[in-house]
């Protein structure tokens, strides 16, 4: 049985996390955490996660709430995971981190840090998202010529951080397919009279509204013609079910900073 704790057990996608972790086959949750000043510290999980009370604490640090664990699953925000991401790496304890919006440089420092850890650190834990950027890549060095590819990703009215972590991975792999540095080529935004559209551009737009879980639109577009790649989370239940499959699995792996891909073995 793993023993997991999960960062961030306040929230929508921590105390669904927990929920889904609690009930399910060779995991088990051990704990939780919130920042210092969150209402729910020094209750009882179950303040956060419904059902009968559980005699385990809702903490206020990562530290405290380590306990016995084997690993923690955080779905916060890139600033928090990445302190998280110090503490396990002192700690040795492996992680599974779903949070959006890391920077280059952060990036950066969640790889050295992950050479005292193994971590799976990906935008979108999704089955299907992570077949989709496999089948992009694909597509991508196939229709290398003659083809504009744009990306159109749409998100609830509540999410941060725009575009999202997916359709940035996305462009990304699309960018090293084609042999191009993405901060050179991608669009984000237009507006106004700005030309004709360029060869070498890779347009990635933004739409927020609603409840919306997450759709991701990769578009093909060539002359006559056109292939479109959709993907349509109906429920954020398929990140953590993602997720517990990455706990499962990056408890037996060296130190080292993977991805979903890395657990799908489809790399």
């Amino acid at each position: 049985m793993v023993r997991a704790v999960v960062a961030g057990i306040g929230g929508r996608m921590g105390s669904r996390i927990a929920q889904l972790v609690r009930d399910s086959e060779g995991i088990g949750l051990t704990g939780g955490f919130e920042h210092s000043e969150h209402p729910g510290v020094g209750k009882d999980i179950s303040e956060m996660i419904g059902g009968s009370p559980t005699g385990k604490t809702i903490w206020g640090s990562m530290e405290e709430a380590l306990g016995d664990a084997d690993l923690v699953i955080d779905f916060t925000n890139a600033s928090a995971s990445l302190r998280h991401l110090q503490v396990a790496a002192a700690r040795k304890v492996p992680m599974v981190v779903g949070s959006t919006g890391f920077s280059a440089a952060q990036m950066g420092e969640a790889r050295e840090l992950t050479r005292n850890f193994p971590c799976v650190l990906t935008p979108n834990m999704s089955v299907g998202v992570n077949v989709l950027f496999k089948v992009v890549e694909d597509l991508t060095r196939l229709l290398s010529s003659g083809f504009d590819v744009e990306i159109v990703e749409t998100h609830h009215r509540f999410k941060k951080d725009a575009p999202s972590g997916t359709a940035v991975k996305l462009a990304q792999i699309i960018a090293g397919a084609l042999d191009r540095e993405l901060d050179g080529v991608g669009v984000y935004a237009r507006h106004g009279l700005i030309g004709e559209r360029s060869n070498e551009e890779i347009g990635i737009q933004t739409l927020r509204g609603g409840d919306i879980v997450g759709e991701h639109t990769v578009l093909f577009a060539g002359m006559g013609e056109r292939i479109e790649l959709t993907h349509r989370a109906h429920s954020r239940d398929n990140f953590v079910r993602g997720a517990i499959r990455a706990a499962l699995w990056v408890v037996q792996q060296p130190p080292g900073l993977y991805d979903m891909q890395n657990v799908l073995e489809i790399k």
